[in-house]
């Protein structure tokens, strides 16, 4: 069952001293598959079919970077280690396969902050191979690690079959969890974020240009990653900063490299000019509250991970509206930081954001006394779990 909670929030925005807006602004993207997030909130300001399944492509090659880079964070790694060009890694992601590579020599070694950088630039599938053998000792072995990681990221509708995003029909992801995926790797290895705005690599004496085009445009782009198959068409995972947040978005399915470039510039842009932000919720504010059926408390508080912020689309009327949502009531125990519901915001009867919200706090299973009044509620009432 479906608890919704409704809040008219304009008194509140008042407050804050919201600017009133005067006139409706949509957006709409021709890729098939969309997301733009908020990075400090991971508040979700324009989905289409974003947590749909897709192919990722090279996109892919996020969650390999997203394992060497914990990889050397723990130590369990250095950039000076070298890999072996087995002749997996030169025939099925070399110069001879036809794909993107970084053009490594069959049976030499390279450092592992070389291959980070022909995975990143030149999104070489011979580098993306190699470090999944250097650290698996094979491909398949890897793809285990990765999905290990993507389940304690939270990447809920994601499988990972490959080092380099080659197509295989296990291998899926959706927009979304490619903005979370990003996130993480923004926020967890801000010592290795740079390397995603090089602009070109050398190497073999073949000099390339960073495959993310958006990077020399001005609009501040710094990553992170392209990606195109025949079957899923030209994607790509951008981030950037504006003024004081960071936007990622990601797009897939498009026709062209043209096309791809300009969605994602008009997607990145849009996110950057269209929006009013409004501090709401302050970091520990409570939202609102779900109930909590048999627990020691009756209901718990709902906090955002951080601050709340309200992304407000320029030149909305009617604007804005807020709901709460939960699958509940909700079961103790529930732990302290869990996440168990969602805040929607609307604008002209349109959602224009989702932020996750969180239990302020641990509810214990509740005594005799306190499930059997909950017991009563349910009889009397209807309130169902």
């Amino acid at each position: 069952m479906r608890i919704r909670l409704r809040y008219f929030l304009l008194a509140l925005l008042l407050a804050f001293g919201a600017v009133t807006p005067s006139m409706a602004q949509d957006f709409d993207s021709k890729a098939k598959f969309a997301i733009l997030l908020d990075y400090e909130t991971g508040t979700v300001l324009y989905s289409k079919n974003a947590d749909e399944r897709m192919e990722p492509a090279s996109m892919a090659k996020l969650m390999t970077l997203a394992v060497v880079f914990t990889y050397l964070q723990q130590k369990k790694l250095s950039l000076d280690d070298e890999f072996f060009i087995s002749e997996h890694a030169w025939r099925d992601g070399g110069a001879s396969s036809g794909s993107s590579t970084m053009f490594a020599v069959l049976n030499s070694k390279i450092r592992v902050e070389d291959l980070l950088k022909g995975v990143i630039v030149q999104s070489g599938n011979d580098a993306a191979i190699a470090l999944a053998e250097g650290i698996g000792g094979t491909e398949q072995t890897f793809a285990k690690i990765e999905n290990q990681l993507a389940a304690q990221i939270g990447l809920t509708n994601s499988h990972f079959t490959n080092a380099t995003g080659l197509p295989d029909p296990d291998l899926y992801t959706t927009a979304h969890d490619l903005a979370i995926l990003s996130r993480y790797i923004i926020k967890n290895f801000p010592e290795f974020y740079p390397l995603f705005s090089m602009p070109e690599f050398t190497w073999n004496k073949i000099k390339q240009p960073n495959r993310n085009s958006l990077l020399e445009v001005g609009i501040g782009v710094d990553g992170l990653k392209t990606g195109h198959t025949e079957a899923s068409g030209y994607g790509e995972v951008v981030s950037a900063p504006n003024d004081g947040h960071r936007l990622i978005a990601v797009i897939q399915g498009l026709s062209s490299m043209k096309e791809r470039a300009e969605e994602a510039r008009k997607l990145i842009t849009w996110g950057m000019r269209g929006f009013e932000t409004i501090p709401v919720y302050p970091k520990g504010k409570v939202v609102a509250y779900a109930n909590v059926f048999g627990g020691a408390k009756a209901s718990v508080g709902l906090v955002g991970k951080d601050k709340i912020d309200l992304f407000v689309p320029k030149g909305s009327n009617n604007c804005p509206t807020a709901t709460v949502t939960y699958r509940g009531p909700l079961r103790p125990p529930v732990q302290e930081g869990q996440q168990v519901a969602q805040l929607h915001v609307f604008c002209d009867g349109k959602e224009v954001q989702t932020s996750p919200l969180y239990a302020q706090e641990a509810v214990e299973e509740g005594n005799l006394v306190r499930r059997s009044v909950d017991a009563a509620k349910q009889l009397l009432l209807g309130w169902l779990p």
